[in-house]
């Protein structure tokens, strides 16, 4: 095949030379930027993702870079990254420019290699870690930690699931009881399923200090590595196999109250929150997953033969490619729309506006690559089901398929929730209509 012309279904048409309403100079010299950082750093994600782990340096390397910045949500916090000494990100970027498409082209470059994994054992923590310290801690407690983290000297994960309690966050169970002085948490509890887990020197925790239900839920950082009363083991699961998912146990860990991240019994809250950025990024980088199984999948069906003729003059073989590349690029096109919205709205109308419609497009992500994985395992056929050679990039998908649907809110869950917040915001509105409508009109008598 021509390495001059992309494959059909490859890049997304900004990419592929089409116009775009949404794209200026500073983008498209981002898009390069990452490519050729992502091409250098991951050169080998697919055998990192084959063995199950990455190289001790890996988050030490992008560290250096300056390239974990890039997973907090914009706008960037400017004034503790010029605290660090970091003013531009890779390429001249400085990081007040940084905006919402810039993490579009960031989360679609990471995810090229066709795995979640290895970019995901270095880009999580830092990505659903560290902004809920930045966005509701105090300037103490982001003194204490958010310089180290920003400049990659220490890690943080974030740990809200738990083995009775995922999606249902307001059913969480690990404890954080006030000691008889008051001057620590006492925490208890498990965690499961955390990414990162094992490498985190901390976690942005989802504890109860309080009663049950949703108010009853806060956040602290807990000390992880090497703390008294905190044991982790790595978890082995289907995909996604590089990025350290761990079960983290608790027991009478002791944490300072300084710790508490905001106000105690705002917990749910501030995870609702953390969310939406979280859900967002899944969705683009699910997107591109799907795009490397579709492509790889119409690469193969130009030059496979079978009964006489390659296999893309088989109408049914048109038809499959037909209706994955219809929802992969209507996703697509409804994520621009989405992450263009982003940068025009405040941080609060977004959460407002855009909240169910983030769940939304995160469980579309999961349908679209399920689409789109399986449809490239049955046109590799015998080689879509082996672990090695030409086919081994859509079995690899196929696998990472359930860490689309599940992790971050399970589709379901985000189905529903979407309608939920879509029909609130609608109500609230018409009700606000109605008192605007009932309020008494002025007189026009003189």
């Amino acid at each position: 095949m021509s390495k001059s012309v992309p494959i059909p279904f490859s890049e997304p048409p900004w990419l592929m030379g089409l116009p775009s309403p949404y794209y200026n100079e500073s983008h498209r010299k981002w898009q390069k930027t990452c490519r050729a950082l992502v091409d250098d750093l991951m050169a080998d994600a697919g055998e990192w993702e084959r063995n199950g782990d990455v190289p001790e340096d890996l988050y030490a390397r992008f560290a250096a870079a300056n390239f974990l910045i890039p997973n907090l949500s914009s706008p960037l916090p400017v004034k503790w990254l010029h605290k660090v000494g970091i003013t531009h990100l890779p390429g001249g970027l400085p990081v007040e420019d940084f905006d919402y498409l810039h993490t579009l082209i960031y989360c679609d470059e990471l995810a090229r290699s066709g795995s979640m994994g290895p970019s995901g054992s270095v880009n999580t923590g830092m990505a659903y870690g560290v902004p809920p310290i930045l966005k509701f801690g105090s300037e103490e407690l982001k003194e204490r930690f958010v310089p180290d983290l920003l400049s990659g000297k220490k890690r943080i994960c974030i740990a809200i699931t738990e083995p009775g309690a995922g999606s249902d966050v307001a059913n969480i169970a690990t404890t954080a009881v006030r000691s008889k002085d008051g001057k620590e948490f006492i925490v208890n509890g498990t965690k499961k399923w955390i990414t990162n887990g094992l490498w985190s020197d901390y976690a942005s925790m989802a504890v109860r200090t309080g009663g049950p239900g949703p108010s009853g839920l806060s956040m602290l950082v807990v000390p992880l590595l090497g703390h008294p009363g905190v044991t982790m083991r790595r978890i082995r699961v289907g995909g996604q196999t590089a990025a350290g998912t761990t079960f983290i146990e608790l027991d009478d860990v002791r944490v300072p109250v300084q710790n508490l991240i905001g106000i105690e019994g705002q917990g749910m809250k501030y995870v609702m929150q953390n969310f939406n950025h979280e859900r967002l990024t899944i969705a683009i980088g699910v997107n591109r997953l799907a795009r490397v199984a579709l492509a790889s999948a119409f690469e193969y069906c130009m030059r496979r033969e079978a009964f006489g003729k390659v296999l893309m003059e088989q109408p049914v073989v048109r038809n499959r490619l037909a209706r994955c590349g219809a929802e992969l690029e209507s996703h697509w096109a409804w994520i621009e729309q989405f992450v263009y919205a982003m940068t025009k709205l405040s941080e609060e109308e977004a959460n407002r506006e855009l909240g169910g419609l983030t769940a939304l497009a995160k469980a579309k992500a999961g349908m679209v690559v399920e689409s789109c994985a399986s449809t490239a395992v049955l046109l590799f056929g015998g080689n879509g089901y082996t672990k090695s050679g030409q086919g081994e990039i859509a079995e690899r998908i196929y696998r990472e398929v359930p860490g689309a649907r599940i992790p971050g809110g399970s589709e379901d869950v985000m189905l529903d929730l979407a309608i939920r917040q879509l029909v609130k915001n609608f109500q609230k509105k018409v009700k606000d209509l109605e008192t605007i409508q009932e309020q008494p009109k002025g007189s026009s008598k003189l």
